[in-house]
């Protein structure tokens, strides 16, 4: 009867680790650019680098951010605040199993934003089979703003117009000869 339990027990806990086990990590931006800063990648990392993307969260501890969040209401510094958060760092709100070790979300808006967790499509082996890397969880969006205007919304304090042909033109980043 013991031995049933144990038994019991062992599968239990395979089942409820299985989804933990499959589910697509965050790896941060340091993992993407080891490949996509080469002139081959288009230098995809050095675009980030110099976007506005990549200081969304070093933007939320300035004066100007607090001074924001306190006029909105917020009691908490921008740079603790969720409501700033959900769109100045790349996967804020979602437990902690989400996120691989080396992750950190003082990068701001990263790759992963637009592309999803990278976990699984990160190895070169997928990567180079376009079919493969999506499956494996690689979002790739053309010609929609709708994943943009989540936080290019009139809900930011600090929203200007959002026309994505002219924000995208800035922040573009194919890869040579791949359009």
């Amino acid at each position: 009867m013991n031995n049933l339990r144990l038994q019991l027990m062992m599968v239990l806990c395979v089942i409820m680790f299985i989804p933990l086990m499959s589910q697509h990590k965050y790896i941060g931006v340091s993992q993407c650019a080891m490949c996509h800063k080469t002139e081959k990648a288009g230098k995809q990392f050095d675009i980030w680098k110099s976007s506005k993307h990549s200081q969304a969260y070093v933007t939320l501890t300035t004066d100007k951010a607090n001074e924001i969040a306190k006029a909105k209401g917020l009691t908490t510094a921008a740079a603790e605040s969720p409501e700033c958060l959900k769109c100045h760092v790349a996967g804020y709100g979602l437990d902690a199993a989400s996120f691989d070790k080396k992750f950190d979300m003082k990068d701001g808006v990263q790759c992963e934003v637009c592309h999803g967790p990278g976990s699984d499509y990160k190895s070169v082996t997928v990567m180079k089979d376009k079919v493969k890397a999506i499956a494996a969880g690689l979002t790739i969006s053309k010609d929609d703003p709708t994943l943009c205007q989540k936080c290019h919304n009139s809900e930011s304090p600090s929203y200007k117009e959002f026309n994505y042909k002219e924000m995208w033109e800035k922040i573009k980043h194919p890869i040579p000869g791949k359009g």
